[in-house]
């Protein structure tokens, strides 16, 4: 799409409603993967917009009580700085990303412009 980030896939149609689609790795500055069938976007609500980021796949959804949830590690703060916390899952542990520091204002003004 023109001037916007190279990270911005598009757009779909979800439910009659625009939504602006990311694609995470190449937000994380990671080399982008050819898309496959395990490809999946993941729709989140974030400052007032929805928006679809493109992950390599999905392999289960759940929910983590607040309790289970800690800070991620004091170490390096660039490298996580898109981790909003360490949530343990019977004997897993996930990263939870950060989806405001993910999709900042800036970001959000450039998509808003799409809707």
């Amino acid at each position: 799409m023109p001037e916007l980030p190279d990270y911005i896939r598009g757009i779909i149609n979800l439910r009659g409603k625009i939504v602006p689609v990311m694609d995470a790795r190449i937000r994380f500055k990671k080399p982008s993967l050819e898309y496959n069938d395990r490809t999946c976007v993941v729709v989140i609500d974030v400052k007032e917009i929805s928006i679809g980021l493109i992950v390599d796949s999905v392999s289960e959804v759940i929910t983590i009580p607040d309790s289970d949830i800690v800070p991620p590690p004091n170490v390096q703060k660039a490298n996580n700085k898109y981790i909003r916390g360490i949530g343990k899952a019977g004997g897993d542990v996930k990263l939870l990303l950060d989806c405001d520091r993910l999709i900042n204002d800036e970001i959000v003004t450039e998509l808003t412009s799409i809707n």
